[in-house]
């Protein structure tokens, strides 16, 4: 499993990766020392799972948890922490494990072990969706006019007042914080459509490749890969390389072989 570690302790935060490097299975892959940080982290590091400190200044764990366990396709979170009684607040933000300082390496192995049954479970739902989600793609492939949406067209507020924004010149919806840019032509434009609603309304034309990203089926040309494993996706009418999430890539390397 690919890891984050959040503390706002160095050492704690070398400790539990040195006995994580110990177990080869596992990767860290980055750090935070904060809640906001943690949150940032997530969104660009794509975890599979988070060991989150509780008491940290600014944001708090608690808090940085909650926000977390609201995305799309969270990582799951083991808090660890030497506050016990935040036990109780720790499993009502959707914690897969709970662990107390000074954590030891059965107690870490034991919370691994059950993180990682849990994400096996979350893996074998997704593929399961994409197979079905392939078959409809290719069911849509000759009338997809026909099965899109009622709505053609997106509507956006800019310094020109409102602006149409036909569904066929759009190649990439991207989710920022709270606002969502859509990318078409040369442009890019923020809309209040949350990520979320796009995806459902849109299904049959965009398709999700990032926990933050959706992508125009028609625009897909191939997937890249970079240096470091992961891979980009190439569009047709954009030099635009929007990342792919791990989790994705076996779905989208399947819809390709039926585009």
């Amino acid at each position: 499993m690919h890891i984050l570690v959040v503390d706002d302790e160095s050492l704690a935060r070398q400790r539990l990766i040195r006995m994580i490097d110990e177990m080869p299975e596992h990767e860290v892959i980055g750090q935070a020392i904060n809640g906001e940080d943690a949150v940032d982290k997530v969104e660009r590091l794509d975890p599979d799972l988070v060991f989150m400190d509780i008491r940290m200044p600014g944001v708090d764990g608690i808090q940085a948890a909650k926000t977390v366990a609201a995305m799309n396709e969270p990582p799951a979170l083991i808090f660890c922490t030497a506050y016990d009684e935040y036990a109780l607040q720790a499993f009502d933000s959707q914690a897969v494990g709970y662990l107390v300082k000074p954590v030891q390496r059965e107690q870490l192995a034991e919370a691994l072990n059950k993180a990682q049954k849990t994400n096996k479970l979350q893996r074998l739902a997704v593929l399961e969706q994409a197979q079905e989600h392939v078959g409809e793609v290719v069911e849509a492939q000759a009338p997809l006019e026909e099965k899109r949406s009622v709505r053609t067209c997106i509507s956006a507020r800019s310094r020109k007042g409102l602006e149409l924004i036909p569904l066929e010149d759009i190649f990439c919806f991207v989710a920022e914080q709270k606002y969502v840019t859509v990318k078409y032509g040369e442009r890019e434009i923020l809309i209040d459509d949350t990520l979320k609603d796009l995806e459902e309304e849109f299904k049959d034309a965009f398709v999700r490749i990032h926990r933050n990203t959706l992508v125009a089926i028609d625009e897909i040309q191939g997937l890249e890969r970079l240096h470091d494993g992961h891979y980009e996706v190439r569009l047709k009418r954009s030099d635009f390389r929007p990342p792919i999430s791990r989790r994705h890539v076996a779905r989208i390397k399947a819809l390709l072989r039926q585009l």
